[in-house]
């Protein structure tokens, strides 16, 4: 089955650019034209990743997103005219997976997409079906993360980087082992990218109760920490 893919962007001429890139690619897409709308269809369709624009009228990206992320952790990549490091930073605290700038290669964009759906399935196959450290678990097959029974909401890199701390058992990974866990591809992936998904997962983990969970080896890199109720 082929996947389905959200595109919500104001400009008709991205859309079809992106539209026809990504049925090229063997997807199902379909496309809005301001955020009301794709959260309407992004509620009928429950799309595998939405491509979302940060810059649209009324209302923008950032909060198409924010209000996604209230029930759901699908993958969202974003696109923006501008070149920002805040602006990236802000789409990926917000709950992004990924982030484009325009102008933009469509093949680049499809590359990416790829990528995201891509480590979904690799997951799914080399992944032991639960992980357990302390009272920290994860039920890989349902993509579900739990501390101490309570529900911990979790983006796909997110989720990633969390498995590959918890599978590595102790052991330090360096940046770029977790960047090859969670883009898995050659995707360039600036290191304040993995910064900010890196905080964001701190800082959802603790508000679970879990304080330690990510401890800082400086120098060297991340290892999973304590882990207790």
């Amino acid at each position: 089955m082929s996947h389905r893919i959200l595109v919500a962007d104001d400009d008709p001429h991205i859309r079809e650019v992106i539209c026809f890139a990504l049925e090229k690619a063997g997807m199902q897409v379909h496309s809005a034209g301001d955020g009301a709308a794709a959260l309407e269809q992004f509620a009928q369709l429950q799309p595998s990743l939405v491509v979302l624009d940060v810059g649209m009228p009324q209302m923008d990206g950032l909060e198409v997103c924010r209000q996604i992320r209230r029930t759901s952790d699908v993958p969202i990549l974003f696109l923006s005219a501008r070149d920002e490091e805040i602006d990236r930073v802000l789409g990926l605290e917000m709950g992004g997976d990924d982030y484009v700038t325009k102008p933009f290669s469509p093949r680049e964009l499809v590359a990416r997409v790829n990528v995201i759906l891509r480590r979904g399935r690799k997951d799914e196959k080399q992944t032991p079906d639960a992980l357990t450290h302390g009272a920290l678990k994860l039920d890989t097959e349902m993509h579900l993360a739990t501390f101490d029974g309570r529900s911990i909401s979790l983006t796909a890199i997110e989720f990633a980087m969390l498995r590959t701390l918890m599978a590595a058992q102790g052991r330090v990974l360096g940046r770029d082992q977790l960047m090859q866990s969670a883009y898995a591809g050659n995707i360039h992936v600036s290191d304040r990218t993995i910064d900010s998904h890196v905080r964001n997962l701190r800082g959802k983990l603790r508000d679970a109760g879990c304080e330690d969970a990510i401890e800082t080896v400086h120098g060297v890199g991340l290892r999973i920490g304590r882990c207790t109720a």
